[in-house]
């Protein structure tokens, strides 16, 4: 087999993201949202539980735990349908440095979207430290990404005029 040779089927790119890619896409926003400005007051329950020894089980916390691992669960079958149906190429007038960054950009947002709740778990119910921490810094990289990632979006529309936007919506 030839170093280019790939062990799968050549397909095509679809033209845009199916109804069910939509939804989880959304889904995941909606959640991350909430997450954010609703029950992200877990830092105090954890060092709490980490002096006490206590699990402190309130609306936030079990809210919190909750759509993490819906957001989970949400990006691994976002992942696994991305896997059996593919994505849409980039736009064409989209730059080659912009296209890498794009793709960067999103295996970044998905690595994160598996790695905050396993961390966050781990933190909680394993009362690990350090992986309250790592949760903590992904969950800052992860808004980072989130405003590069809106940004994009904005820069296709408004100033390369893609329309890319309608592919997911």
């Amino acid at each position: 087999m030839s170093a280019t040779a790939s062990h799968f089927p050549e397909t095509t790119a679809p033209e845009g993201y199916s109804r069910l890619q939509k939804i989880l896409h959304w889904a995941v926003v909606g959640l991350l949202l909430l997450q954010y400005f609703v029950f992200d007051r877990m830092g105090r329950m954890f060092h709490t539980l980490m002096d006490s020894g206590v699990t402190t089980w309130t609306v936030t916390s079990v809210a919190h735990v909750v759509i993490g691992v819906a957001v989970l669960l949400l990006v691994i079958a976002r992942l696994g349908l991305r896997a059996r149906r593919g994505a849409p190429d980039a736009p064409q007038a989209e730059p080659e440095p912009f296209r890498i960054a794009a793709k960067l950009a999103h295996w970044g947002i998905y690595g994160l979207l598996v790695l905050i709740p396993l961390t966050g778990l781990a933190a909680w119910f394993g009362r690990v430290g350090p992986a309250a921490g790592g949760h903590e810094l992904m969950t800052t990289a992860l808004y980072w990404l989130v405003v590069a990632h809106v940004g994009a979006v904005l820069v296709h529309q408004f100033w390369w005029k893609t329309n890319l936007i309608k592919r997911m919506t």
